[in-house]
């Protein structure tokens, strides 16, 4: 996988296909093997992703003040301009897609078309989220990844998760499993009390074609957060996704099918 260096960090990245440029991000504990995993480009679609910093294997860990949405929307600014890419389309998945909205909003001329899949942000932090994760970065400083492994799978927390969506508390014990767990603990702790935007009202100031994806049964990107981002957005439609609780396969097949027909209808 190709490097490129910015700001003292080594940030690997994916670049597959080639034509219109789409800028593809994962989410919050992921690598570019989410997205690139989910959506295959179809022909004429030129698919790009990178590890975030604290994220798969960008290294090193670098400041803790710079793991946040904006930096991580300044490293794709950079990430473009050593592509020799003048626009693109950007999106991402939860996390990822906050760094897109982030990036359409104070990089709008740069932007072609936004992608939101599961958005896990409306109207500020997400206090709930940052209590899950806030939890599960504490284990790992305490117990490391084995040991507060099996605490977070014994706690109430997981038990009630287990019962209303089971996709995300495999997700959120799979926090342990990730690659230098305990040292990028911090990314759990600051990424879900930041928020990709300042005030609701500025989502009006996009004006590029937007797809947003949603599903239920999921308490970390609730149902409800994409459709208030799809009405706040002049131009977003909205597409229901399969729950991942449901079906891996059919989540996997809906993402691929929306967001290739997105691509063909619109640009």
């Amino acid at each position: 996988m190709p490097e490129f260096v910015h700001d003292d960090l080594a940030f690997h990245y994916q670049d597959v296909g080639s034509g219109l440029p789409l800028v593809f991000q994962h989410g919050l504990g992921g690598d570019v093997g989410q997205p690139c995993g989910l959506f295959s480009p179809p022909e004429g679609v030129r698919l790009i992703a990178f590890d975030c910093r604290a994220h798969g294997k960008t290294e090193p860990l670098g400041p803790h003040q710079k793991i946040g949405i904006s930096q991580f929307a300044d490293d794709l600014a950079a990430l473009l301009d050593y592509l020799e890419i003048d626009t693109a389309i950007v999106g991402g998945i939860s996390m990822g897609a906050a760094v897109a909205v982030n990036f359409a909003l104070r990089r709008p001329e740069r932007v072609r078309g936004l992608i939101q899949s599961r958005p896990a942000w409306w109207d500020g932090p997400n206090l709930r989220n940052a209590k899950f994760f806030t939890m599960v970065a504490k284990m790992l400083r305490i117990h490391g990844t084995e040991v507060g492994q099996q605490f977070f799978r014994d706690s109430e927390m997981y038990q009630q998760l287990q019962t209303e969506s089971p996709d995300v508390a495999e997700s959120l014990a799979g926090q342990f499993d990730n690659f230098k767990a305990v040292e990028r603990s911090v990314r759990l702790e600051r990424i879900p009390l930041d928020a990709p935007y300042n005030e609701l009202q500025d989502l009006a100031k996009i004006r590029v074609p937007t797809l947003v994806m949603a599903n239920r049964i999921d308490p970390i990107h609730p149902f409800e957060f994409g459709q208030r981002l799809a009405q706040s957005i002049p131009e977003a439609e909205f597409q229901e996704l399969t729950p991942k609780s449901e079906s891996v396969q059919r989540h996997g097949e809906d993402v691929q099918r929306m967001l290739t027909d997105f691509l063909h209808r619109t640009f």
